[in-house]
């Protein structure tokens, strides 16, 4: 049986998730961005946390740490590269090592762009990435600290994985998002008609996270750079993939 994966809405506009193994009995969290709604979902679930996987440094991925440890002393995994910027961790990971969660295999992966040192987990048996502000819902994360080619670079690995793996990303942005994405890319009917779910959702209080990334390279500007009707449209026809996503990452930032 696939580890069963749990969305926990945080603060405004963050998420957490839980992947849960029942035959192991073992549980780990993606992100702390705040510690009650997590402890909640825990408590109702009645699973004792045994790990969690941070994938950022930013306060409000990490925030909440302390006061689920307090209650679940969990053992800790972050990017060495991150370290000196990361609460304590008893683990230290980069890009390609292979760690163990339940008899599963966890991969990390080096997604830097929206900071330097970010990283995302990829754990096949549950089908999931979980890529926080790096891949998210119709967008990428803001390029803080990194450049259009890592970004670019993280976001080709992604593309790499099976194009049914669920995209579990860390922020609820989808709706201003697809608002954006219909700039750079409107005659895309797979894209209006995820921007009417994604109204419709919304309305709802249905999250729009996770997705799949099958949807993302469908609907996702960021990942469409080398679509030829995008880059008709940016005057971009003949430049280097890079380059078309820095513009649309450009626009994205103006928008």
């Amino acid at each position: 049986m696939a580890p069963e994966i749990v969305t926990i809405p945080c603060l405004s506009d963050n998420y957490a998730f839980l992947i849960h193994d029942a035959a192991a009995g073992r549980t780990a969290l993606v992100d702390v961005p705040e510690a009650a709604p997590v402890l909640a979902a825990l408590e109702d679930r009645g699973w004792q946390l045994d790990e969690v996987w941070i994938t950022h440094h930013h306060d409000d991925h990490v925030q909440g740490l302390g006061a689920v440890l307090n209650a679940h002393p969990a053992r800790v995994t972050g990017a060495a590269a991150d370290a000196h910027r990361l609460p304590a961790l008893d683990r230290q990971v980069a890009d390609g090592n292979l760690f163990d969660f339940a008899g599963h295999g966890v991969r990390v992966m080096d997604v830097s762009g929206h900071t330097n040192g970010h990283i995302a987990f990829y754990c096949e048996a549950a089908g999931a990435v979980f890529t926080a502000d790096s891949l998210m819902a119709l967008g990428c994360g803001r390029l803080f600290e990194g450049t259009p080619a890592q970004m670019w670079a993280s976001l080709s690995a992604l593309m790499q994985l099976p194009s049914e793996t669920l995209v579990c990303s860390g922020h609820e942005y989808t709706a201003s998002n697809a608002k954006f994405a219909l700039t750079i890319d409107p005659d895309n009917p797979q894209l209006i008609s995820r921007s009417e779910q994604i109204t419709a959702a919304r309305a709802s209080g249905i999250p729009t996270v996770p997705s799949t990334l099958a949807l993302e390279l469908a609907t996702n500007p960021f990942l469409r750079a080398t679509d030829p009707d995008i880059r008709r449209r940016l005057d971009l026809t003949d430049a280097p993939d890079v380059d078309v996503f820095a513009e649309i990452r450009a626009r994205k930032d103006a928008f």
